[in-house]
Protein backbone atom coordinates (compact mmCIF):
# COMPACT_ATOMS: atom_id res chain seq x y z
CA UNK A 1 0.00 0.00 0.00
CA UNK A 2 1.55 3.30 -1.04
CA UNK A 3 1.33 6.48 1.36
CA UNK A 4 -0.78 8.76 -1.09
CA UNK A 5 -3.72 5.28 -1.08
CA UNK A 6 -3.77 5.74 2.63
CA UNK A 7 -3.78 9.18 2.92
CA UNK A 8 -7.10 8.38 0.78
CA UNK A 9 -8.22 5.60 2.62
CA UNK A 10 -7.71 7.12 6.21
CA UNK A 11 -11.25 8.91 6.91
CA UNK A 12 -13.05 6.33 5.34
CA UNK A 13 -10.95 4.33 7.96
CA UNK A 14 -11.65 6.29 10.59
CA UNK A 15 -15.60 6.55 9.89
CA UNK A 16 -15.90 3.09 9.25
CA UNK A 17 -16.66 2.83 6.29
CA UNK A 18 -14.15 0.72 4.71
CA UNK A 19 -14.74 -3.35 3.98
CA UNK A 20 -13.16 -5.38 6.37
CA UNK A 21 -10.46 -6.57 4.15
CA UNK A 22 -9.36 -2.74 3.26
CA UNK A 23 -9.31 -2.37 7.06
CA UNK A 24 -6.93 -5.17 7.66
CA UNK A 25 -4.42 -4.18 4.98
CA UNK A 26 -4.25 -0.35 5.99
CA UNK A 27 -4.02 -1.66 10.12
CA UNK A 28 -0.84 -3.99 8.03
CA UNK A 29 0.45 -1.16 6.90
CA UNK A 30 0.25 1.07 9.94
CA UNK A 31 2.15 -1.38 11.95
CA UNK A 32 4.74 -1.22 9.71
CA UNK A 33 5.06 2.28 8.87
CA UNK A 34 5.87 5.06 11.50
CA UNK A 35 5.27 8.18 8.71
CA UNK A 36 1.77 6.84 8.20
CA UNK A 37 0.63 6.43 11.70
CA UNK A 38 2.09 10.23 12.73
CA UNK A 39 0.26 10.88 10.02
CA UNK A 40 -2.87 8.99 11.37
CA UNK A 41 -2.27 11.03 14.53
CA UNK A 42 -2.13 14.30 12.95
CA UNK A 43 -5.48 13.19 11.24
CA UNK A 44 -7.33 12.55 15.04
CA UNK A 45 -5.78 15.40 16.58
CA UNK A 46 -7.19 17.74 13.66
CA UNK A 47 -10.52 15.90 13.80
CA UNK A 48 -10.93 16.65 17.54
CA UNK A 49 -9.67 20.16 17.66
CA UNK A 50 -12.44 20.69 14.86
CA UNK A 51 -15.34 19.35 17.11
CA UNK A 52 -13.90 20.93 20.18
CA UNK A 53 -13.74 24.43 18.34
CA UNK A 54 -17.45 24.63 16.78
CA UNK A 55 -18.73 27.71 17.78
CA UNK A 56 -22.07 28.51 19.77
CA UNK A 57 -24.75 29.75 18.02
CA UNK A 58 -25.81 33.02 18.85
CA UNK A 59 -27.61 35.08 17.01
CA UNK A 60 -26.22 38.42 15.01
CA UNK A 61 -26.79 41.53 17.15
CA UNK A 62 -28.73 43.58 14.58
CA UNK A 63 -31.49 40.61 13.87
CA UNK A 64 -31.49 40.33 17.58
CA UNK A 65 -32.40 44.17 18.28
CA UNK A 66 -34.82 43.56 15.03
CA UNK A 67 -36.45 40.89 17.19
CA UNK A 68 -36.59 42.67 20.35
CA UNK A 69 -37.83 45.99 19.17
CA UNK A 70 -40.40 44.05 16.96
CA UNK A 71 -41.63 42.46 20.79
CA UNK A 72 -41.46 45.92 22.23
CA UNK A 73 -44.10 47.28 20.14
CA UNK A 74 -46.14 44.40 19.58
CA UNK A 75 -49.66 45.51 20.29
CA UNK A 76 -50.74 46.11 16.96
CA UNK A 77 -49.74 42.51 15.49
CA UNK A 78 -51.95 40.57 14.27
CA UNK A 79 -52.43 36.75 16.00
CA UNK A 80 -51.13 35.41 12.71
CA UNK A 81 -47.97 36.96 13.12
CA UNK A 82 -47.57 35.95 17.31
CA UNK A 83 -47.98 32.40 15.88
CA UNK A 84 -45.02 32.35 13.90
CA UNK A 85 -42.90 33.89 16.39
CA UNK A 86 -44.17 31.51 18.64
CA UNK A 87 -43.33 28.42 16.01
CA UNK A 88 -40.01 30.00 14.83
CA UNK A 89 -38.94 30.07 18.84
CA UNK A 90 -40.23 26.22 19.20
CA UNK A 91 -38.05 25.11 16.07
CA UNK A 92 -35.24 27.34 17.20
CA UNK A 93 -35.49 25.52 20.38
CA UNK A 94 -35.77 21.83 19.06
CA UNK A 95 -33.09 23.00 16.32
CA UNK A 96 -30.61 24.18 18.99
CA UNK A 97 -31.51 21.08 21.48
CA UNK A 98 -31.14 18.92 18.20
CA UNK A 99 -27.22 20.61 17.76
CA UNK A 100 -26.09 20.36 21.53
CA UNK A 101 -26.99 16.29 21.56
CA UNK A 102 -24.90 15.57 18.06
CA UNK A 103 -22.32 18.38 19.97
CA UNK A 104 -22.32 16.18 23.03
CA UNK A 105 -22.26 12.92 20.85
CA UNK A 106 -19.99 13.93 18.19
CA UNK A 107 -17.48 14.51 20.97
CA UNK A 108 -17.90 11.35 22.34
CA UNK A 109 -17.10 9.69 18.78
CA UNK A 110 -13.83 11.72 18.57
CA UNK A 111 -13.18 10.54 22.06
CA UNK A 112 -13.69 6.75 21.23
CA UNK A 113 -11.66 7.04 17.80
CA UNK A 114 -8.43 8.48 19.90
CA UNK A 115 -8.98 5.18 22.07
CA UNK A 116 -9.75 2.53 19.46
CA UNK A 117 -6.12 4.15 17.51
CA UNK A 118 -4.45 4.16 20.52
CA UNK A 119 -5.48 0.54 20.85
CA UNK A 120 -4.10 -0.21 17.35
CA UNK A 121 -0.73 1.41 17.54
CA UNK A 122 -0.08 -0.45 20.78
CA UNK A 123 -0.04 -3.46 18.74
CA UNK A 124 2.56 -2.70 16.71
CA UNK A 125 6.21 -4.07 17.77
CA UNK A 126 7.46 -2.09 20.71
CA UNK A 127 4.53 -0.57 21.80
CA UNK A 128 2.38 -2.66 24.20
CA UNK A 129 4.18 -1.52 27.19
CA UNK A 130 6.31 0.45 29.25
CA UNK A 131 6.61 -1.24 31.89
CA UNK A 132 5.94 -4.93 31.39
CA UNK A 133 5.31 -7.11 34.45
CA UNK A 134 2.38 -8.70 36.25
CA UNK A 135 2.82 -7.43 39.64
CA UNK A 136 0.69 -4.78 40.49
CA UNK A 137 2.86 -3.41 42.63
CA UNK A 138 5.01 -3.08 40.56
CA UNK A 139 2.93 -1.37 37.83
CA UNK A 140 1.27 1.01 40.26
CA UNK A 141 4.56 2.92 41.79
CA UNK A 142 5.78 3.06 37.57
CA UNK A 143 3.34 5.62 36.87
CA UNK A 144 4.44 7.95 39.59
CA UNK A 145 5.75 11.09 38.79
CA UNK A 146 4.50 10.75 35.50
CA UNK A 147 0.61 11.69 35.90
CA UNK A 148 -1.04 14.26 37.88
CA UNK A 149 -2.55 10.70 39.93
CA UNK A 150 -2.35 7.27 40.56
CA UNK A 151 -4.20 4.79 38.54
CA UNK A 152 -6.05 2.35 40.46
CA UNK A 153 -4.52 -1.50 39.09
CA UNK A 154 -5.40 -4.72 39.93
CA UNK A 155 -4.14 -8.36 38.44
CA UNK A 156 -7.09 -10.76 37.52
CA UNK A 157 -5.15 -13.57 37.12
CA UNK A 158 -7.51 -15.96 38.71
CA UNK A 159 -10.23 -14.66 36.88
CA UNK A 160 -8.02 -15.66 33.59
CA UNK A 161 -7.47 -11.73 33.07
CA UNK A 162 -3.73 -11.60 33.99
CA UNK A 163 -2.13 -8.37 34.05
CA UNK A 164 0.75 -7.72 31.09
CA UNK A 165 2.31 -4.04 32.13
CA UNK A 166 1.12 -0.45 31.49
CA UNK A 167 2.38 2.68 29.71
CA UNK A 168 1.64 5.99 28.71
CA UNK A 169 -0.94 7.60 26.21
CA UNK A 170 -2.22 11.37 25.79
CA UNK A 171 -5.82 11.33 24.78
CA UNK A 172 -8.62 13.73 25.54
CA UNK A 173 -5.77 16.79 25.47
CA UNK A 174 -4.02 15.04 28.45
CA UNK A 175 -1.62 12.11 29.68
CA UNK A 176 -3.69 9.34 30.86
CA UNK A 177 -2.33 5.96 31.95
CA UNK A 178 -3.26 3.02 29.51
CA UNK A 179 -3.19 -0.90 31.79
CA UNK A 180 -2.37 -3.43 29.51
CA UNK A 181 -4.41 -6.97 30.07
CA UNK A 182 -4.61 -10.74 28.75
CA UNK A 183 -7.16 -12.90 27.86
CA UNK A 184 -5.55 -16.10 25.41
CA UNK A 185 -4.13 -14.80 22.65
CA UNK A 186 -6.00 -11.31 22.81
CA UNK A 187 -4.56 -7.95 24.49
CA UNK A 188 -7.47 -5.34 26.06
CA UNK A 189 -6.45 -2.10 26.71
CA UNK A 190 -7.71 -0.31 29.31
CA UNK A 191 -7.21 3.94 29.40
CA UNK A 192 -8.02 5.85 32.21
CA UNK A 193 -8.02 9.06 33.95
CA UNK A 194 -9.80 11.08 36.58
CA UNK A 195 -13.23 11.74 36.03
CA UNK A 196 -14.42 15.80 34.91
CA UNK A 197 -17.85 16.30 34.47
CA UNK A 198 -17.04 16.35 30.71
CA UNK A 199 -17.04 12.95 30.20
CA UNK A 200 -19.30 12.40 26.91
CA UNK A 201 -18.47 8.55 24.67
CA UNK A 202 -20.58 6.04 23.65
CA UNK A 203 -21.16 3.00 26.00
CA UNK A 204 -20.18 0.64 23.71
CA UNK A 205 -19.02 0.78 20.03
CA UNK A 206 -17.56 -1.84 17.67
CA UNK A 207 -15.54 -0.94 14.51
CA UNK A 208 -13.28 -2.76 12.84
CA UNK A 209 -13.39 -5.49 14.53
CA UNK A 210 -12.42 -4.04 17.58
CA UNK A 211 -15.16 -3.52 20.75
CA UNK A 212 -14.82 -0.28 22.68
CA UNK A 213 -16.55 0.02 26.06
CA UNK A 214 -16.95 3.14 28.26
CA UNK A 215 -17.91 4.10 31.71
CA UNK A 216 -17.82 6.53 34.81
CA UNK A 217 -16.65 5.44 38.20
CA UNK A 218 -16.67 7.72 41.05
CA UNK A 219 -13.58 9.23 40.49
CA UNK A 220 -12.55 7.74 36.96
CA UNK A 221 -13.51 7.57 33.45
CA UNK A 222 -12.64 4.36 31.95
CA UNK A 223 -12.06 3.06 28.27
CA UNK A 224 -11.62 -0.71 27.54
CA UNK A 225 -10.65 -2.16 24.13
CA UNK A 226 -10.11 -5.31 22.09
CA UNK A 227 -10.89 -7.43 19.62
CA UNK A 228 -11.70 -9.92 22.44
CA UNK A 229 -15.57 -11.41 22.30
CA UNK A 230 -18.27 -8.47 23.60
CA UNK A 231 -19.51 -11.50 26.41
CA UNK A 232 -16.37 -11.74 27.76
CA UNK A 233 -15.05 -7.89 27.37
CA UNK A 234 -18.01 -6.91 29.23
CA UNK A 235 -16.96 -9.72 32.03
CA UNK A 236 -13.95 -7.67 32.28
CA UNK A 237 -15.61 -4.83 32.61
CA UNK A 238 -17.35 -5.83 35.52
CA UNK A 239 -14.00 -7.35 37.14
CA UNK A 240 -13.23 -3.75 36.95
CA UNK A 241 -15.97 -2.19 37.90
CA UNK A 242 -16.46 -4.46 41.08
CA UNK A 243 -12.78 -3.52 41.66
CA UNK A 244 -13.07 0.01 41.93
CA UNK A 245 -16.14 -0.23 44.10
CA UNK A 246 -14.12 -2.27 46.43
CA UNK A 247 -11.89 0.54 47.16
CA UNK A 248 -14.49 2.55 48.65
CA UNK A 249 -16.06 -0.07 51.15
CA UNK A 250 -15.19 0.69 54.58
CA UNK A 251 -12.95 -1.54 56.61
CA UNK A 252 -14.65 -3.21 59.03
CA UNK A 253 -12.73 -3.12 62.82
CA UNK A 254 -13.74 -6.18 65.47
CA UNK A 255 -14.72 -5.11 68.46
CA UNK A 256 -11.86 -6.16 71.09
Amino acid sequence: MTHPILETQLDAYLDGELEPSDARELESHLAQCPACTRFLDGRLALRSAIKARIPALQAPKPLEEKVRSRFRSGRGMSRIVWRSLALAASVAVVAFGAWRWGFQNGAGDALADEVLTSHIRSLMPGHLTDVQSSDQHTVKPWFNGKLDFSPPVTDFADKGFPLLGGRLEYVASRSVSALVYGRRQHVINVLLWPRTGRDAGPAERTRQGYHVLHWVTRDYNYWAVSDLGLGELQQFKQLLERADSAAYQPVSRERS
